[in-house]
């Protein structure tokens, strides 16, 4: 089943006090929190005090957004013992990172297999846990195409080992589709937006014949996910509420 959610960092000014009324006010399910400025790293109270307010407004902590970069935070200065911390602390049954600093085109043969044997260690540290590591889809990172992002869940062959997805900017409907049938039952969330272009932000209405397709498809992917609305026009409320209506039609509309 897919749930409705929102991913926090949509309202990067708001405090989770603020984000979590307005999620309320939108008739959905859960929250993806930031790990940049909602819930920061290492900071067990506050992870701790937003997932209670989540749970006590009758949400769901969906997942913690960490921006850990695999083969690079570590050594960077955020060590993912920190963020598994707070994910722990938060309530958070799954962590968002990033697979790398750079595109599968950029990236050497010893650069992904760093990356991917940090993917293999952190996975064995969440799931020590009971946490999952899940890859957002992303460019810039080895999640930037299809192909691929399907060899990463290959060679990072961990049973908590995910991945996220979202309609690559730049790629065509029938490409983003077949990335999301590779992906298969290795789908954790998926984030939620409408873009003309690179840049500017839309109605999601807007992207009601590629959506219909693309939710249709996750939700026969076995198992429980959200749909975490990502970024709205103008980053303003009352389109994110306008959204989370249309989100919420739609994920009517498949069951």
């Amino acid at each position: 089943m897919l749930l409705p959610g929102l991913v926090s960092v949509t309202f990067r000014p708001l405090a989770p006090a603020q984000i979590i009324a307005l999620v309320q006010r939108a008739g959905l399910r859960g929250i993806e929190w930031g790990g940049d400025i909602h819930v920061p790293h290492g900071e067990l109270g506050r992870a701790r005090e937003v997932g209670r307010q989540t749970v006590d407004a009758g949400l769901t902590v969906a997942a913690y957004g960490s921006y850990y970069k695999a083969g690079h935070s570590e050594t960077a200065g955020l060590p993912f013992d920190r963020v598994l911390d707070t994910a722990v602390a938060l309530g958070a049954p799954v962590i968002r990172v990033w697979a790398g600093t750079a595109g599968s085109a950029a990236t050497d043969a010893a650069g992904r297999r760093q990356v991917v044997a940090d993917l293999v260690r952190i996975a064995g540290l969440a799931a020590r846990a009971g946490v999952r590591v899940a890859a957002e889809f992303h460019g810039g990172t080895l999640t930037d195409s299809n192909a691929s992002a399907v060899r990463l869940l290959a060679e990072a062959d961990q049973a908590n080992f995910y991945s996220y997805w979202q309609p690559a900017l730049g790629l065509t409907e029938a490409e983003c589709t077949a990335g999301l049938k590779a992906i298969g039952p290795r789908l954790s969330h998926v984030h939620v937006y409408h873009w003309q272009g690179a840049q500017q932000r839309r109605p999601l209405a807007e992207g009601a014949a590629a959506w219909a397709g693309y939710l249709h498809l996750a939700a026969t992917v076995p198992g429980d996910r959200f749909a975490l609305l990502e970024f709205v026009e103008a980053d303003a409320p009352e389109n994110f509420l306008r959204d989370a209506a249309t989100l919420k039609t739609w994920l009517a509309e498949l069951s």
